[in-house]
């Protein structure tokens, strides 16, 4: 069992930056797949980017790729993700999750993800 919890949410204007931490609980020994989420009125959830705490490989969808960077701390117990040059389009709840083995096949699909975080709401203005 793994318990997450989302901090680093707020308003900032277009261009701007913000940092989002996600920090686990629990079983945090066993190695993880970690995935940023978000999810945007009336609109699915997607994936943004994920870590792997055993081998700290990245991935980014193509629409965060250059802007966001995801990384995980010493303990392997916080990922964060930095988020520069924002856009409006990307204002969104943003969820962490873990994925823990046996692992979804893909780290882009919602249901490969075991555990999740509460959110964090996520505002940009133009």
């Amino acid at each position: 069992q793994v318990q997450l919890m989302e901090s680093g949410g707020d308003s900032v204007q277009t261009g701007g930056s913000l940092s989002l931490s996600c920090t686990a609980s629990g079983d945090t020994a066993t190695a993880r797949r970690v995935g940023w989420f978000r999810q945007a009125s009336g609109i699915e959830r997607e994936a943004v980017a994920a870590i792997w705490t055993g081998s700290f490989g990245t991935h980014y969808a193509d629409s965060v790729q250059g802007r966001f960077t995801i990384s995980l701390n010493g303990s392997r117990t916080t990922v964060y993700l930095q988020m520069n040059n924002l856009k409006v389009e990307d204002t969104a709840t943003y969820y962490c999750a873990a994925d823990l083995p046996p692992y979804g096949r893909d780290w882009y699909r919602v249901e490969g993800y075991d555990y999740w975080g509460q959110g964090t709401q996520v505002t940009v203005s133009s």
